[in-house]
């Protein structure tokens, strides 16, 4: 009998979660407070994350925020850049991009990001876990509290703890808000009375609700039940997806510690459970990979401080892949990694390159609705055309238009002044273009017109132009 056939897991546990009981209520999860190599170093990263987050909307690059994603203007600014609707195709094809990265980071690495980069994961378990294992300590004093009856002790706990919580989720709120209308409107609004901008203040306090009930109540709840990246795992890991992973092989089968030696051969996993205590989505990773698991690594420092203690080498629990624990092989470069790659380099090529022929204006010019031609008495043929100028950077822009096919073609504008665009604005016009009848040779013509900037031709736009030709009644405007 192999170690295999030993280890024989009961397939049942996978027809429910481990945080709802058989009647569909909640089980309220308490995991014991980590410590360890690894959470030191999640510590690191969570630092440095949220340090980011927290000072990105006082950001400037060139006197523009780091990032804005204003989706009530329609304004998105990455980098100091700006883009508008007109940038749609632009956006799209960053956020493909972003997810077949993701993509593909998944299938090789499995849910790193969820335990390591996520702000979910990084508010519950560092910092608003932090603070309750700090105000009620650990995960069985915490329990012991919960059963306890109301006293003066439980009440002061209690309230600290959640009034913290809705402080940090104010702050949270506010700091979202800056990322969506700017931090100097949230600013405003912060120094404002709630009549002046009762639409942002209704805002925050909407933010501020949904943060402090996501980390108080709702908790890993968002991860399992809610957040469509978990539910994607089943389809998006291979058994060569490098994952937090059980060595069953060294460790089944299991026994208790025992002083004497027996010569029965077990393995080195004692069941001590602890990997299942710190568990903050409450499972036993011994049972293998599962939706609820993020990879947050606390079961691996858990089991390591174990081993060390029994002297037994450390990795029972270790980021591993399926095969590479049955094989003893790890294969990183799969077919499906192959082409998640490929995708991926298509995809950067083509954002490069729409970002490299990507222009500071955006201009639409259409012929008027409803008009055909007109036909002057000094023998020239007119179309009327409507004209937009979207500027899409922080300076205003001066521009000229000029026709650069046919070479007796003439535009006009009908106000007569300069195009002038605004920061951050649009102009509208109309213009004539005339052509001599003598050269209006087709019912629609090619016109060729450019736009220019200081000289420079930025954008080339091609129009049709109707003449009478080819139409057997004479058709006057």
């Amino acid at each position: 009998m192999t170690t295999d056939d030993l280890y024989q897991i009961d397939e049942e546990y996978r027809n429910s979660i481990a945080t709802v009981d058989q009647q569909g209520k909640r089980i309220w999860v308490y995991p014991k407070k980590p410590t360890g190599n690894f959470h030191t170093w999640r510590i690191v990263v969570t630092t440095f994350l949220l340090g980011v987050l927290f000072t990105g909307p006082f950001i400037k690059i060139g006197g523009q925020p780091f990032l804005l994603l204003n989706i009530f203007e329609r304004k998105f600014v990455v980098l100091g850049q700006a883009f508008w609707p007109q940038d749609f195709v632009l956006l799209a094809i960053t956020l493909i991009t972003f997810f077949v990265f993701i993509i593909l980071f998944t299938v090789v690495f499995g849910r790193v990001w969820c335990g390591w980069m996520c702000p979910q994961t990084l508010f519950m378990e560092m910092v608003f876990r932090k603070i309750e294992y700090a105000i009620e300590g650990d995960a069985a004093a915490q329990r012991r509290l919960d059963k306890a009856p109301w006293d003066s002790e439980k009440l002061v706990k209690k309230v600290g703890k959640h009034f913290i919580f809705l402080l940090i989720s104010l702050l949270i709120a506010h700091t979202v808000m800056a990322y969506l209308i700017g931090i100097e409107k949230t600013w405003s609004i912060i120094q404002h009375s709630p009549s002046e901008n009762l639409a942002g203040f209704l805002g925050l306090i909407a933010f501020t609700g949904v943060f402090y009930g996501v980390y108080a109540r709702f908790r890993e709840q968002a991860c399992i039940a809610v957040c469509p990246y978990g539910r994607l795992q089943g389809v998006l890991l291979i058994k060569d997806s490098i994952v937090v992973a059980y060595d069953w092989l060294r460790g089944e089968p299991r026994s208790h510690l025992k002083k004497k030696k027996t010569e029965v051969k077990t393995g080195d996993c004692i069941d001590c459970k602890l990997c299942v205590h710190v568990c903050p989505t409450g499972i036993d990773i011994r049972q293998g990979t599962q939706l609820e698991c993020v990879n947050c690594t606390a079961c691996i420092d858990a089991c390591d401080e174990v081993m060390l203690k029994i002297g037994k080498p450390k990795g029972l629990i270790r980021f591993a892949s399926y095969n590479s624990i049955k094989d003893g092989i790890q294969k990183i470069i799969t077919p499906r990694v192959i082409g998640y790659s490929a995708v991926l380099v298509l995809l950067l090529g083509v954002l490069s390159f729409t970002l490299a022929t990507r222009t500071d204006v955006e201009t639409t010019m259409l012929k008027v609705p409803g008009t055909l031609y007109q036909r002057s008495t000094d023998g020239y043929i007119t179309n009327l055309y409507n004209v937009e100028f979207i500027n899409k950077t922080f300076e205003s822009i001066s521009l000229e238009v000029k026709i650069e096919s046919p070479a007796t073609a003439t535009l006009e504008r009908a106000d007569g002044k300069n195009i002038i665009i605004p920061e951050e604005g649009m102009v509208k016009g109309i213009f004539f273009i005339r052509i001599p009848e003598a050269d209006v040779t087709n019912a629609r013509t090619a016109v060729k017109v450019g736009i220019y900037q200081q000289g420079k031709r930025i954008e080339t736009l091609k129009v049709k132009f109707i003449g009478p030709v080819g139409r057997s009644t004479d058709l006057k405007r």
